[in-house]
């Protein structure tokens, strides 16, 4: 799966966010494509982030950096971690679903 933006390994961590568990990338609801964090599709494309609405959760948007599975949107927030390899995915994360996501923040 093509990750776009200021990757720094193959695990989907950027310049932004590397910590050990920053292993996601998020399929934008603008543009389609994958990016690390919402700094790296600010600095990468011209237009405004678009946010997934509470209805397209069941949509495939969240990708594991480890094994490179897709998870859907609802999937991703109810667990801790991927569905298949198990990594957990960086609980701070929760901070910035208002970002991406329609959480009515």
């Amino acid at each position: 799966m093509m990750v776009s933006g200021h990757t720094v390994d193959r695990e989907t961590r950027c310049i932004h966010y590397h910590g050990t568990r920053d292993i996601i990338a998020i399929k934008f609801r603008c543009c389609g494509k994958y990016y690390p964090c919402y700094k790296c599709h600010d600095e990468c494309e011209g237009h405004e982030t678009g946010k997934w609405k509470a209805h397209e959760f069941d949509e495939k948007a969240i990708l594991c950096g480890v094994c490179d599975t897709e998870h859907t949107i609802t999937e991703y927030m109810d667990t801790g971690r991927c569905k298949n390899c198990r990594s957990e995915f960086n609980q701070n994360c929760r901070l910035h679903h208002h970002l991406y996501f329609d959480v009515g923040r």
